[in-house]
């Protein structure tokens, strides 16, 4: 997805609250399994229940978040290793993102490809936009190269209001 920059045009969706509501959890949670299938891996209940929340939530959730949901849902305990492997394997399988300044989780919008995100968060509400740009890759993948450096991974995170919260503040 374009954020704009170098000369590229924001999609509609771009400023959608939440790009992934297009889906139901059933269609997002047939997509998921049918990548790990294909990858080799094996998305267990546990680990599908986890993508589920992180879909049907309006905005990141933490670790402990998800696991006070799953054990309400799932009238039983579960530790909080069990809920950490789960957004570990989905990470892994790369059907979750992690937000790393608020140690928080968010869906992949594109789990089918590899690529590079950047994340847009509001300050006001938390909720996250997912972004892709081929400019900015090529452009971190440039100044790696002209530095030496190999690059194992990414992060990318731009805080500020979101659309929504600004529409608000002027009303």
């Amino acid at each position: 997805m374009k954020n704009g920059l170098s000369g590229s045009k924001p999609r509609a969706d771009q400023n959608e609250p939440n790009r992934l509501e297009r889906h139901t959890a059933a269609e997002w949670g047939e997509l998921a399994a049918s990548l790990c299938r294909a990858r080799g891996a094996q998305l267990t209940p546990l680990r599908r229940d986890v993508l589920e929340l992180l879909w049907v939530n309006e905005r990141p959730m933490g670790a402990y978040e998800l696991l006070d949901v799953l054990e309400q849902r799932n009238h039983r305990s579960i530790s909080p290793p069990t809920v950490y492997r789960a957004l570990e394997f989905l990470i892994s399988q790369r059907l979750v993102s992690k937000i790393e300044s608020r140690n928080t989780y968010v869906p992949c919008a594109h789990p089918e490809r590899p690529h590079d995100c950047l994340f847009f968060i509001c300050n006001s509400c938390g909720t996250s936009f997912e972004s892709e740009d081929q400019h900015i890759e090529d452009l971190l993948t440039d100044i790696a190269g002209g530095l030496g450096y190999r690059v194992t991974r990414r992060v990318i995170e731009v805080e500020g209001t979101c659309v929504r919260c600004l529409s608000s503040e002027l009303a």
